[in-house]
Parts: C-alpha cells; structure tokens; sequence
C-alpha cells in the first residue's frame, strides 16, 4: 500500500522537475548565450526587457506562444506535428536517469548509460521526421545531412565509452560516480594509469557530443547561411519553440553526461564528505555537479560563438579519417594497459 502511495507521487514529481529544469535551461541558457555572444564579439547583447535583459527570455516565450503555428498545406500533418514533440522526449526520459547528487536520481537504472545512448538516438530520427514531413528541400536536404553526421559521430563517442566500461566495468551512472571517490586525481579525466590518452578521450567525447547536439560549428540541422533554417523552415510558433528547447535539453545532457563519466559527478575532488552532514553532503553534491555541468556549458556557448560552421565534407572528414582512428588507438592502448596492470 504504501509503494502505491509513494512511488508514483515521487515519479510524478520528479517528471514536474524535469520539466521545469528544462523549461528554465532552455529560457535563461538562450539569454546566457546571447550574452555571451555580445561579450565575445564586443557588443551589447539583450538590455533592454528588465534588468539587464533578464526578461528576455519571459518576452521570447510570450512571442512565440502568440504566433499561430501553421502546417503546411502538403506536409504530412500527423509527422509534422509530433515531431517537436519526439525531438524533446528523449533528452528528458535521458536526464531520468543522470545522477545530480548520490540521493538525486529520478530513477535509479543499473543500465542508465545504455538508456541515455539508446534514448539518444532517437534524436536525429526525430529531425529526420521533421524534414521528411515539411516537404520542403531545404529541410529535407538538412536532415539528410543530419542522419549522416549523426551515423559518422556515434561511432567515435561510442568507442570512447567503451574504452571507459573496460575501466569502470559498469552501466550504472551512479557506480561510475563512486568509482571516481577520493581526489580529483581519481576522476576518469586524470586515471593516466588506465588510459594514457584520457584527456584525449575527453576531447573526442566533447566534439562528439556538440556534433550529436547539432551545435555550432557542426549545426548541420539549421545551416542558416546555406538552408534558410535548415530541418526547421517551416516551423514557426512553440514549435520551433520545442525545437529550440530540444537543442539546449541535449546541451545540458551531454554536458551531465560528461560530468559523470570523466569530472567525478557530485564528487568534491577534495575527499569524501562526512555522512554525518545529511542533507548538507546532498546540496554540496549537488552544487559541485552543477558547476561542472554548466562550466562545460560554458565551454560549448564559447566554442559557437568563436569557431566559424565547418563545411559538411570536412566534417564527416574529422570524424572518419581523424576521429574514429584516434579513439581506436585509445579503445585498444587501454585494453593493453588493463591486461598487464590491472
């Protein structure tokens, strides 16, 4: 009686978070990089709704919320509605599972890493979907290009986790956590002595994570300069709205992701923290994790608005040619160094 009572009012609440720190990631993380944009290229960026622009956002949603969403009249009606909708769903079933602290997990799953990459890839299907549904050749030409960078990116970042699995020889995100207990020299960034090339690894991982995101300068998905907006020329409204809080969910949740599997998670770097601090031990997790995660955010905000969109040849080049090579030699020099160490 009482798991009747209980567990589906936590699942229920914790779906209402999720939601929420999505709607605010994607409302304030759209002002942070409009602001960042300003800063990097030596102007003002949004001042003028609230202090400081911090209305912005609220202004944006109330705009898009007011204009009328139309369907194009020989797009496939059914496709072309639901597929904001499948954009967005699976970075939140994915973020379910991410570990924010040791206690704050919506759900615990002891194969959370192969239901984030699962989940993932629904992603550039529902892009896919996007563009085969407007009936437009702007969009279907994006999304052809996007399931290609997409096929050419899973490969180098799926090699990288495996070569971090022979090491940590778990799925659970939140074992892969414990494992990295103690200093920051513990974290999978530093563990030299299991990967050599770790912070290569990381770096593979990273450019993997933006290209699979669509974020510049691999946002093959819009290519404003080539495909008007790309998958999303016909969208107009909250649902290009959706599509745009889809793009950032994807941001937060590599950058979780990258938190967890190589920066130790809620983990200090400093030493464990004493039980006997309770909930205390729980926020510091937490913030620790957070500051990670959005320094990493950072760094992606910082990398658009610095690094000009490569062209699509060399970008499927970076990865064939350079890319999965590399992160071959890691999967295979850390299998040598756990044979013979381990």
């Amino acid at each position: 009686m009482s798991l009747l009572s209980t567990e589906p009012l936590r699942l229920l609440a914790s779906l209402l978070l999720i939601i929420a720190f999505v709607g605010l990631n994607a409302a304030y993380l759209v002002l942070a990089e409009r602001k960042g944009a300003g800063r990097f290229q030596n102007r003002p960026g949004p001042n003028e709704a609230g202090y400081g622009g911090w209305l912005q956002p609220v202004a944006d949603v109330l705009k898009l919320i007011s204009k009328q969403i139309m369907v194009p009249p020989e797009s496939d009606r059914l496709l072309f509605r639901m597929a904001p909708l499948v954009v967005l769903t699976p970075a939140m079933m994915c973020l379910a599972v991410v570990p924010f602290s040791d206690t704050l997990v919506a759900r615990n799953v002891n194969v959370g890493l192969l239901m984030v990459f699962s989940f993932g890839s629904i992603n550039v299907m529902a892009i896919l979907l996007s563009g085969w549904a407007s009936r437009n050749k702007y969009a279907i030409m994006s999304a052809a290009r996007v399931v290609s960078q997409n096929v050419a990116y899973e490969i180098p970042m799926l090699l990288v986790v495996i070569t971090l699995l022979m090491s940590t020889g778990t799925l659970d995100l939140s074992e892969i956590i414990k494992q990295q207990a103690g200093g920051f020299w513990h974290w999978n960034f530093f563990r030299l002595d299991v990967n050599p090339l770790a912070p290569v690894t990381f770096v593979i991982f990273f450019i993997c994570m933006l290209a699979e995101a669509n974020r510049a300068p691999f946002d093959m998905a819009e290519a404003e300069s080539e495909l008007v907006a790309g998958a999303f020329t016909e969208y107009a409204g909250m649902g290009f709205g959706v599509f745009f809080m889809a793009e950032y969910a994807n941001i937060v949740l590599g950058c979780s992701l990258a938190t967890v599997l190589f920066f130790g998670g809620w983990q200090t770097g400093l030493g464990a923290l004493p039980a006997s601090w309770g909930a205390w031990k729980v926020l510091i997790g937490l913030g620790f994790f957070l500051a990670k995660m959005y320094a990493l955010v950072f760094t992606v905000i910082w990398v658009r608005w610095t690094f000009p969109r490569t062209q699509f040849y060399g970008l499927l080049n970076l990865s064939w040619k350079i890319l999965i090579p590399i992160s071959l030699f890691t999967l295979l020099l850390s299998s040598v160094m756990i044979k013979l160490f381990a």
